[in-house]
């Protein structure tokens, strides 16, 4: 019987080493793959409760690099059952996490801080490998999405409650804000910033989460968790669950459970519904960001130089790839053939390529069915009527690549997809209008409102159309709105909640304690 048992825990223990081994000769493969100046940061399994976990069916998730199709790694395809594991794990670990003090959460957030900018340039080049974007772009979203860990740090111990008066005697109203376990649903255009803006006010607040992050884009979530790990976050207050197959049961799953109180998602407008409406069966709190379909509008009084700038920087970000880029520039007639002529150069100008070629301007979209949707957009807006001035048409060869492409002519409303809903790609669809009531009219003819801007000199238009505008953030003489220190979100489908700024408060409840019987 000793015998046995000595020789099944041998082979057990034998067993176990084979696997470590094979992980580490995946990992340090996949890590050669990403070229990082740290390799330790390249993580090919789910973390659950502190461990890195693999797939308990075997099932793995390819990761392409969109610039040339080649194959970054794999990461594992996780179940359901793995899934309520962190779910558990982020239950437990809530019940120390939650009471640690605004203090405590703050140090270990500055200090995760530090590690993000000590591995800025790896950090970033992650995101142009596994989303596409330029390295330029790659290192800006890694410096962006380490502000919202710094900002939120300094939230962690601004989390004030309130004194309320009271209409009867010897009664004290007192108001304190305690946190709420969570999960995370992020997308994959901004594969590192969508997470700090909401995993920096969930630990801030003293939340615990489960993470869910793309497909498409998952080592950059992987990285910051063992950024994370390495500064201190205890076991079980950040867990990830990687899927690509079991995206529903799993998403259902973390919606449906009772243990966490909140979800917060980023993503299409579909999907938020179907979310929104699973998480209602326990009357979550829920913060969403959903699609856009930004107006951006050039007034005859516009500074052009200005205006063009402004929309290169809107519309061409991350090769149109952006939840808040301008889909719709409306220009006035005076200067519409200035403005059409001015942008178009600009845009003749770009070159497209890997990102992380020094040359490129602009890298490729995330995948196929993306290019087929700004075909379709094309296409459409082309056969009613439209001008392709630049571009138009995809590149041959690997990659997903759509030439940046301007549109004149483009008729207005909802006549043409431009008008219908987001492109999310690189096209500038340029339509005509004549009075600021008729431009305000087309703008808001649409059923979300995430974002708005225009270009004006006049203060009293300003005002106006500022106020008019049914979006839950404008950007008056610029293209660029948004950064940690403000809130971000829409109105109408755009979704709820706000990200940034205050939002630490959305990882929050209120709870009232009424203290009686002090006049006695």
């Amino acid at each position: 019987m000793g015998s046995a048992l000595f020789f099944l825990t041998l082979t057990s223990l034998k067993t176990v080493a084979k696997q470590n081994q094979l992980v580490r000769f995946r990992m340090a493969s996949t890590a050669a793959t990403f070229g990082l100046k740290d390799p330790s940061l390249i993580r090919t399994q789910g973390f659950v409760n502190g461990k890195w976990v693999d797939g308990e069916e075997g099932g793995k998730i390819t990761v392409t690099n969109p610039a040339n199709n080649a194959e970054l790694g794999t990461v594992p395809e996780m179940t359901l059952t793995q899934t309520k594991e962190a779910i558990a794990a982020a239950a437990d670990a809530f019940k120390s996490w939650s009471k640690t003090t605004a203090k405590h959460r703050h140090d270990l957030l500055m200090k995760l801080h530090r590690l993000m900018l000590q591995h800025h340039d790896d950090l970033g080049r992650i995101v142009t490998l596994e989303n596409g974007k330029t390295l330029t772009e790659g290192k800006g979203e890694s410096a962006y999405s380490a502000s919202f860990i710094e900002w939120f740090a300094e939230e962690a111990v601004r989390t004030y409650g309130e004194q309320i008066p009271s209409s009867m005697p010897g009664i004290r109203n007192l108001v304190i804000k305690q946190p709420i376990g969570n999960g995370i649903f992020t997308p994959w255009n901004f594969p590192s910033a969508m997470i700090t803006r909401k995993l920096g006010a969930a630990l801030a607040a003293g939340c615990t989460s489960v993470i869910k992050p793309p497909p498409e884009t998952p080592f950059s979530a992987l990285a910051l968790a063992e950024l994370a790990s390495r500064a201190g976050f205890p076991d079980g207050v950040i867990n990830i669950v990687t899927t690509q197959k079991n995206v529903i049961p799993i998403g259902k799953e973390i919606c449906e459970s009772k243990t966490i109180r909140k979800i917060s998602f980023t993503g299409s407008t579909p999907v938020a519904k179907l979310l929104y409406g699973i998480a209602s069966s326990t009357m979550k709190k829920v913060s969403i960001e959903a699609g856009g379909n930004s107006p951006f509008i050039v007034f005859g009084d516009a500074d052009i130089d200005d205006a063009v700038e402004g929309a290169v920087a809107c519309k061409f970000r991350g090769s149109g790839q952006t939840c808040v880029c301008a889909n719709r520039i409306y220009v006035h007639s005076s200067v519409y053939a200035e403005f059409a002529s001015r942008l178009a150069e600009k845009v003749a100008a770009f070159k497209i390529g890997d990102g992380l070629l020094s040359d490129t301007t602009h890298g490729p979209l995330i995948h196929e069915k993306a290019i087929s949707k700004v075909v379709k957009h094309v296409e459409d807006a082309v056969s009613k009527g439209a001008q392709i001035l630049v571009g138009g048409k995809r590149r041959d060869g690997p990659g997903s690549f759509y030439e940046p492409t301007v549109l004149s002519d483009v008729p207005a409303g909802p006549s043409t997809f431009f008008g219908q809903e987001e492109t999310f790609g690189p096209v500038a669809a340029l339509i005509k209008f004549e009075t600021e009531k008729e431009v305000i009219e087309l703008a808001n003819d649409t059923d979300v409102g995430l974002a708005g801007y225009f270009y004006s000199r006049d203060i009293g238009r300003i005002w106006r159309v500022a106020e008019a505008l049914e979006v839950g953030m404008v950007g008056i003489n610029t293209g660029i709105i948004a950064n940690a220190t403000v809130p971000f979100g829409g109105v109408k489908e755009s979704g709820l909640g706000r990200e940034g700024g205050h939002g630490i408060n959305e990882y929050m409840q209120e709870k009232l304690l009424a203290f009686g019987g002090l006049d006695k």
